[in-house]
């Protein structure tokens, strides 16, 4: 059974530090691009991250560029996403997925064949 399961959401304050992972299981992890997803209240889902099979190639939004830092550890079948200075902007649900295609210009928008439910992550004071 395929599944891609997100931790490390919570309540930060402004200007904190969250690191999201996102444990893969049913499929062969070492195959696939994983990219991160958030979706803030009242707004549409918008890719933020996204990690090549191998790990050698990253992209950002512009939005967390600086701040966001992703990385994969493929013996433990897990991406992470270290998140620093965190804004209240950077409120949302922050979902993982995972597809073999990976499109360096169009990841963001592309089709992805597996979902994880998603953590939330509240920048508040």
């Amino acid at each position: 059974q395929v599944q891609l399961v997100e931790s490390g959401g919570g309540l930060v304050q402004p200007g904190g530090s969250l690191r999201l992972s996102c444990v893969a299981s049913g499929f062969r992890f070492d195959y696939y691009t994983i990219v991160w997803f958030r979706q803030a209240p009242g707004k549409e889902r918008e890719g933020i991250s996204c990690i090549s099979n191998r790990g050698s190639i990253t992209d950002y939004a512009d939005s967390v560029k600086d701040r966001f830092t992703i990385s994969r550890d493929n013996a433990k079948n897990t991406v992470y996403l270290q998140m620093n200075n965190l804004k209240p902007e950077d409120t949302g649900v922050y979902y993982c997925a995972a597809d073999q295609l990976f499109s360096p210009e169009n990841w963001a928008t592309q089709e992805y064949d597996y979902w994880g439910q998603g953590t939330r992550v509240t920048v508040s004071s």
